[in-house]
């Protein structure tokens, strides 16, 4: 779902696996396998070894990311945001604009798909030629269409040491975004509860 395509771009910035926090998009390079690991998905329409990544794309994608990242930590509140980057959030209606402002780039059309013997299918039709404009387009809607739809009530900061994704819970009771990370929050329970006043320092990675 076009949805999702929010949180994977939210999930850029991640922890490293070594205490640390990773940035995907902090290279042409990067940002090039980035794009290029999701080439053909329908909602992006932008077909493999396409758009050329330069500098100036890997900057409006991580102003993108600045931007929606910002909104999750103002859908997550009164709960904090992820770590990574809450001492320097964009402001909220700065971050609207933007994302609305990016969404706006390539004006589309919807379209009625119905082929015979299958379900009825709406597709977008633009006139767009450039392939960097279709793609920070789709991901500024697939933000729009997170952030107005249901999984925003569901989205939270995982609380673990040293995470800083974000996730959607699909369960009442997940407080994790992944299994590793609960296992992680759990032995930082156990050793706070054996030496009390110490930090995380002595949990394992």
């Amino acid at each position: 779902m076009e949805r999702w395509l929010a949180l994977e771009l939210a999930g850029t910035i991640r922890h490293d696996g070594d205490g640390g926090v990773a940035d995907d998009l902090a290279t042409v390079r990067g940002a090039a396998e980035w794009i290029e690991a999701r080439a053909g998905l329908p909602d992006l329409r932008v077909p493999p070894g396409e758009p050329a990544v330069d500098e100036g794309l890997r900057s409006e994608l991580v102003e993108l990311r600045r931007a929606v990242r910002a909104l999750f930590a103002r859908a997550v509140s009164p709960a904090p945001p992820s770590p990574a980057d809450a001492g320097r959030l964009m402001p909220a209606d700065r971050a609207v604009a933007h994302v609305n402002a990016v969404a706006a780039r390539e004006p589309v059309v919807p379209q009625l798909a119905w082929p015979p013997e299958e379900a009825p299918s709406t597709l977008l039709r633009s006139a767009e030629e450039n392939p960097g404009t279709r793609l920070l387009a789709a991901l500024a809607r697939a933000a729009v269409d997170f952030l107005s739809g249901p999984e925003r009530e569901r989205l939270r900061a995982c609380t673990a040491p040293r995470c800083v994704r974000y996730f959607v819970k699909s369960h009442g009771r997940q407080e994790w975004c992944k299994p590793s990370c609960g296992n992680r929050a759990r032995a930082a329970r156990h050793y706070r509860r054996r030496h009390p006043g110490a930090g995380d320092g002595g949990t394992a990675a």
